[in-house]
């Protein structure tokens, strides 16, 4: 009877361990997927910025551009009719191939900062491979006739401490969100439209994308574009955010 114990002990023990071992990868998944990847607040860490003042009205439409050209212009053409600006996130290998449309957004009002070099994530290098791709990134920029990009949204929003820590040594401020419809996912129109405006409030920060991988972002800019308007909300570009409101910025624990 004493086996029977220590066996079903046993087998009790390796269960526990599978079951740890399985939640702890689960966790993993979760914190590199990048609609849910959690920042915290403190005074003693680099912090990504991911929200205003929820004091303030102002809200920051953000779009990512990894690839692609036929979808910024339509784009850009919903933000002009609805006077509405925005800030612009590129990789420099995307600026490189298009910099007329760089000089568009520019011209237009926007603002631009960027995603790096190459959109590959930060967490899958090495941080000497993260130094070259920011640096480069940043010359890239400069000898487009844009030295002062100093915004940086992270390729998926992957980062962690180190990556904070070395975006601001090279003089970057790391940008999040807390808004995400996931239109990249091209789940549907009215989808899109309705977690925009039945989740925006004060000082938030709307993810959205202008590569070709968006197939529904422009129509569903033509009804949230004055939806968000007519509740009350003014459209700012991420340094006015930082600049017109106390930012509540946070970092990864």
């Amino acid at each position: 009877m004493n086996h029977f114990y220590v066996w079903k002990a046993s087998r009790w023990k390796r269960w526990s361990i599978i079951m740890v071992a399985a939640l702890f990868s689960a966790l993993l998944l979760w914190v590199e997927d990048e609609s849910t990847y959690s920042v915290f607040s403190t005074k003693e860490k680099p912090a990504a910025l991911s929200k205003g003042s929820e004091e303030d009205p102002n809200i920051a439409l953000t779009f990512n551009i990894s690839w692609g050209n036929e979808k910024v212009g339509p784009i850009l053409d919903q933000l002009k009719k609805h006077n509405a600006t925005a800030t612009f996130f590129i990789s420099g290998e995307w600026a490189e191939r298009h910099p007329e449309i760089v000089d568009q957004i520019v011209q237009d009002k926007h603002e631009i900062g960027m995603l790096g070099y190459r959109y590959k994530s930060y967490l899958k290098q090495e941080k000497a491979q993260v130094r070259k791709d920011l640096l480069y990134a940043k010359e890239v920029f400069r000898k487009l006739g844009y030295p002062d990009v100093k915004l940086l949204r992270t390729p998926s929003g992957h980062f962690n401490q180190e990556i904070l820590q070395l975006s601001e040594s090279l003089g970057f401020q790391v940008i999040y969100w807390n808004i995400n419809p996931h239109d990249w996912q091209n789940p549907g129109t009215q989808k899109i439209v309705d977690n925009v405006l039945k989740n925006t409030s004060k000082g938030d920060i709307v993810l959205l994308h202008a590569s070709d991988s968006v197939k529904q972002t422009p129509g569903a800019l033509e009804t949230i574009l004055p939806g968000l308007k007519n509740k009350g909300f003014e459209y700012v570009t991420i340094s006015e955010l930082i600049s017109r409101a106390d930012a509540h910025s946070k970092s990864v624990e």
